[in-house]
């Protein structure tokens, strides 16, 4: 029998775009609407299409997204935004995920499509931009003291789905703008008061790099000018950020943990990385080893090869681009600890690759016991924190 599933939506004047939201969830047994003050039809559209609405003053993100979850009933919940819809594919992806769940998976990461300026982004957002918003009821909670960026751990294998869930953000040049401000203001507050050199460094360096390296080696520049605007955005976002943090950040040690650090935490987390055909199935064995020795596993080559146990993402080029694009979506579905090279070529490659993406201990060759090497990246990777 298949389990059941509650969307959880938090919401605020939003008699505009959450119709069209709440019919993209007809598949869902359960929709829970948290309204936190509408001064428009909001409730009322939600309660027409069926959702049970609750009212609950706004006291952040997170706060509002774990109100919402106490009141889920279903097996699992689908956590989604006003201004996101499912798309049909998504629908039946987690429909058959929930028909027979995997064994040992409490969340799923789904693909977030940006839709930007009236179209939709690819390399220049990050895409897949995989967001964990599907998970088992009861097993998580959003950290309150987050003032934006409240996404959830995963703690341990975690499903990856391909339907896209669109995210329509701004559809003209003023709205784009102001959400860069309000996002800035409201990231400024769970940010460190920075040094004069931090200050520096996260203001007028930093952004500059980032920007390149978004546009060029991530190949952002393949989404024309909506893409190149997208990551301007993002690096004004960061810049101002640093200079409203100067004034109202934290204390050095009641700031937050970026929203890129995810904890490490659960089993070791192997990522191999093979070009030719013929090494990426002898790869696949050797990770199909691993995972049995308890390490959560996937595979990226130049051609699909893998087997039950290992999850495959083929390389759309073959370049250090091509790579850096794999391993940060394979990273943004969990963070990882090592990765497992099938050769010099890998090796060569992985040079140009940023070291962010290199994994947390030094990359592993497919030669001698993969439960050894399991081991290994545990007391590398786990030990600090066994505590």
């Amino acid at each position: 029998m298949s389990e059941t599933l509650t969307a959880c939506v938090i919401a605020r004047d939003e008699e505009r775009r959450l119709p069209e939201c709440l019919e993209s969830l007809a598949f869902c047994d359960e929709v829970v609407v948290i309204d936190s003050g509408s001064r428009d039809r909001t409730r009322e559209i939600a309660r027409e299409a069926g959702a049970r609405v609750f009212e609950n003053p706004w006291r952040g993100f997170a706060v509002q997204r774990n109100v919402a979850l106490d009141r889920a009933n279903g097996d699992w919940v689908l956590e989604i935004d006003a201004d996101e819809r499912v798309s049909p594919e998504l629908a039946r992806e987690v429909r058959e995920l929930l028909d027979d769940p995997p064994a040992g998976v409490r969340m799923a990461a789904l693909p977030m499509r940006d839709v930007f300026l009236g179209a939709g982004l690819g390399p220049s957002a990050r895409y897949p931009r995989y967001r964990h918003r599907l998970f088992r009821c009861g097993c998580f909670r959003h950290d309150e003291s987050r003032t934006v960026h409240e996404g959830l751990w995963s703690d341990g294998p975690t499903a990856a789905l391909e339907g896209e869930l669109l995210h329509l953000l701004a559809s003209s040049w003023t709205e784009a703008l102001r959400d860069a401000v309000a996002y800035a203001r409201l990231e400024a507050e769970q940010q460190a008061r920075p040094t004069a050199r931090g200050a520096l460094f996260g203001a007028f360096l930093r952004p500059p790099a980032k920007f390149a390296y978004r546009l060029l080696l991530y190949g952002g520049w393949r989404d024309g000018w909506r893409g190149v605007t997208r990551i301007w955005l993002d690096c004004l976002t960061d810049s101002l950020a640093t200079l409203y943090s100067v004034k109202s950040g934290a204390a050095p040690d009641a700031a937050v943990r970026d929203s890129d650090e995810a904890p490490r935490i659960g089993p070791p987390r192997l990522i191999g990385v093979a070009i030719d055909a013929d090494r990426a199935s002898d790869l696949a064995g050797w990770l199909a080893r691993a995972a049995g020795a308890g390490a959560d596993v996937a595979l990226i080559a130049g051609e699909a090869a893998g087997s039950r146990a290992v999850r495959c993402r083929s390389l759309d080029g073959s370049g250090p681009g091509a790579l850096a694009r794999a391993l940060d979506a394979e990273d943004q579905i969990r963070p990882i600890d090592a990765l497992v090279l099938a050769g010099r070529r890998e090796r060569l490659l992985l040079r140009a690759v940023p070291r962010s993406l290199r994994g947390a201990a030094a990359p592993l060759g497919p030669s001698g016991s993969a439960a050894s090497a399991v081991e290994l990246v545990r007391e590398r990777t786990r030990f600090p924190m066994a505590t």
